[in-house]
Formats: structure tokens, C-alpha cells, sequence
């Protein structure tokens, strides 16, 4: 998986859940050439990897046994984590979108990893408790639909969606979409907390946790629910019901583009350029979740805008982990944090290859991006909880 010599990293992803999903364990070769996968060798995953185009080494049970001692070397940050189960995954996203509506989807269906899609019903009814995995669509969960209302209030897809999602609250027995959108979010994080993983992008990770620390208060303006906001909401907020994020600011003007301080979009100063993010580095044999949600076959990756493009530094609180982010702009791009059993990472931008995407923009072609650092980063996080879980030492 390093960049010499693998031409296809995102179908390579798919080729060891593919192995996983037949029953067959998957060593996990963290820092070792770029975080590779040393499979089983059989003819039909040889095969596999041939019909999919992604490169692969046969190696003699000594040379893979030589592998694994160098690895297993005190002197070496790598490690060997065992991959044993396909996670259950399920998105969550609006019926009726398109898959190229979002990154993640788009990945899986390029790497051919399966998924299923899910919406509020069957979150509100436990559904979740059907899969290992969960990732939010970047949905805004205050209510205020995006805060696309001084752009798009005329456009016909915003007025449907608006009833649409009136009409889905009203079906599920709340008066508002802000009532309705907490309850979801709600139950998304008793799912994190009973032993979930969460992958939310763009939107859906900061309006999620303004959403939970706005429990009881009304933010929402009137041409979102039809009455006014609570007089002072923002002295109403409680930061500790968020996985994330403090302290932040929320955006009052319900013409401007933004939820609150958390997002840093407004106040880049990067040109495209030179807008990338740097990976942390983490011990591979003491932390070895961090480790396999940074593999990569470059510490630098490439920036990528969304209506949440990164995170303000000073407002992510202090036992979350950034992952990822450009110094220089005070800014985290990249996540990662424990929520009682469960384990959340949220990724700011929208979609990796496509800088600024916007409403209508066409669709991202993966097969011109099968080697994109900013896609593997996704995709670590799909493989995750397929990781043998370790005892603690105590």
C-alpha cells in the first residue's frame, strides 16, 4: 500500500473486505509500506485482485514470517493488527439521493464494499443496532436545513426537501424537524456509547453536536420552524452533552452560511495550491487505533472544502484527538475521539477530490483518483472495527 507500488489503493480496501466477508483473516501491517494488508494466498483472492486491478506480492511463508518478526522489533513503530469480521455497514442518508450525493458512498461503491442505507424512521426504531459501522451523510441535524435559506429559498429541490422533512417529522410525532433531527441524533450517539463507530464529513459533524448541546433550546429562526428562537439561546448551550466540540459561538443570522465558530471555512486565508493537511504519527504498537485511521501512503494530503471544512483548533476539546490538520491556519481537518464504548471520527470537507463542491457540480469520477490519500483516510475508518479487539493491559 505504499506509492510505489500499489496503483489502485481504494479497491484494494475493497479486495481485503471482500476477504474478510469469506470467512478469512487479514493481518493489518500498520506503517509497514504504507499500512499493507498481508492475506491468505489462494487462487481465487489472486484472481480477485487481478479483475479489480490492484497490485499484489506473492510471498513464501519464510519471507512473510521474516515480515512479521521485523515488525514485531521494539525498534520499529509498526505493528500487525488482526482484521477478523466485515463490519455491517450503514449510511445514513435522505431516501431518493444519489450515490455520488456523497463521498462515502461514492467510495464504497468504487472499492465495492456493500452498505445500506438508512434514514430517521430506522434509527428512531433501533435499526442501528444492526451494524458495526455508521456514517452521516452531512445532514444538518438542527433543523435549519442546511442554512441554505438566503441562496436556495426559491429553488424547487429546497422547497421539497423542506416539506419533505416536515412531513417526516410530522409522521414520526414531532411538531418540528429541529425536535425530530435531535431525537435521531440522540439515539446515534446511545449507539456510539453502547459500543458504535461513528464517521460523520462535512456538515453532519458540526450541526450533530450543536444539535445535542442545544437540548431544550429553540435556535431555530421563524422561516425554519415558524416561530422565533429562545431569547439568548446561546447562553443556553450545554457543551458537555457534545463528543466533540466547546465553547463555539453559534451563527444568529439565518442568511449566512454557517452554523457557528466551529467551522473554519470563513476564515481561510489558503490559497488551492498549497491548501494541504499534515497526518499525525502516532506509536503503532501503544496506539494503535490513531495508527490505522492515519495509514497512508503520504503525511500530506490534500485539502478539499465543504459547508464544514475543518474545525477551530481552540474549540475541540482536549480528549479528542486531531488526526489531521494545517497548523499554520489553526485548524483541525481530522478527528478522532471515544464516547463511552464507541468511537467516533469526523472529517471536515466534502468530498476529497473535488475542492470547492457545490449544489449541481458534477459527480467525482474515482477511477481518475484510485490512488487518493484524502479517499483511503474513509476508508480506514470502514476497516476499523473489523480490528480483533485487545485486552488492556492493566
Amino acid at each position: 500500500m505504499d506509492a510505489e507500488g500499489q496503483q489502485n489503493h481504494l479497491k484494494a480496501y475493497g479486495v481485503t473486505y471482500w476477504t474478510l466477508e469469506k470467512q478469512l483473516k487479514v493481518k493489518w501491517l500498520l506503517n509497514y509500506r504504507g499500512g499493507s494488508f498481508l492475506l491468505p494466498d489462494a487462487e481465487d483472492i489472486r484472481r480477485e485482485c487481478q479483475i479489480r486491478g490492484v497490485s499484489f506480492e506473492v510471498l513464501s511463508n519464510s519471507k512473510a514470517e521474516e515480515i512479521l518478526e521485523l515488525i514485531s522489533s521494539p525498534s520499529q513503530n509498526m505493528e500487525a493488527v488482526v482484521l477478523e469480521k466485515a463490519p455491517k455497514i450503514a449510511v445514513y442518508t435522505p431516501y431518493g439521493l444519489q450515490p455520488w450525493d456523497d463521498a462515502v458512498t461514492m467510495v464504497l461503491t468504487y472499492a465495492e464494499i456493500p452498505y445500506e442505507t438508512i434514514y430517521d424512521e430506522e434509527v428512531l426504531n433501533d435499526a442501528l443496532l444492526l451494524y458495526d459501522w455508521l456514517h452521516l451523510h452531512h445532514e444538518d441535524f438542527t433543523g435549519q436545513y442546511g442554512k441554505f435559506y438566503r441562496a436556495y429559498r426559491a429553488a424547487n429541490w429546497y422547497i421539497e426537501e423542506k416539506k419533505s422533512a416536515e412531513a417526516l417529522a410530522k409522521k414520526l410525532g414531532y411538531s418540528k424537524v429541529s425536535e425530530e433531527k435531535l431525537a435521531v441524533a440522540k439515539k446515534i450517539k446511545e449507539y456510539v456509547v453502547g459500543g458504535g463507530f461513528m464517521f460523520a464529513m462535512c456538515s453532519a459533524t458540526d450541526s450533530f453536536d450543536i444539535a445535542l448541546s442545544a437540548e431544550g433550546v429553540d435556535i431555530c429562526e421563524p422561516m425554519f420552524d415558524g416561530d422565533g428562537s429562545d431569547p439568548g439561546y446561546q447562553n443556553k448551550i450545554d457543551y458537555s452533552k457534545t463528543f466533540a466540540f466547546k465553547d463555539f459561538i453559534l451563527e444568529r443570522n439565518p442568511n449566512v452560511y454557517e452554523f457557528s465558530s466551529i467551522d473554519m471555512t470563513q476564515r481561510r486565508r489558503i490559497p488551492k495550491t498549497t491548501d494541504y493537511f499534515t497526518l499525525m504519527e502516532y506509536s503503532a504498537k501503544w496506539d494503535p487505533i490513531p495508527t490505522m485511521l492515519t495509514q497512508n501512503h503520504t503525511a500530506l494530503v490534500k485539502g478539499f472544502m465543504g459547508q464544514t471544512t475543518s474545525f477551530a483548533r481552540d474549540e475541540i476539546k482536549a480528549n479528542v484527538l486531531v488526526m489531521g490538520e494545517n497548523k499554520t491556519n489553526g485548524e483541525a481537518k481530522y478527528i478522532h475521539g471515544i464516547n463511552g464504548k464507541g468511537f467516533f471520527t469526523f472529517y471536515g470537507g466534502h468530498d476529497p477530490e473535488d475542492y470547492t463542491h457545490k449544489v449541481g457540480d458534477p459527480k467525482t469520477e474515482l477511477d481518475l483518483h484510485p490512488r487518493s490519500p484524502g479517499y483511503r483516510l474513509i476508508l480506514n475508518n470502514v476497516l476499523f472495527p473489523a480490528a480483533k479487539k485487545k485486552k488492556q493491559k492493566t
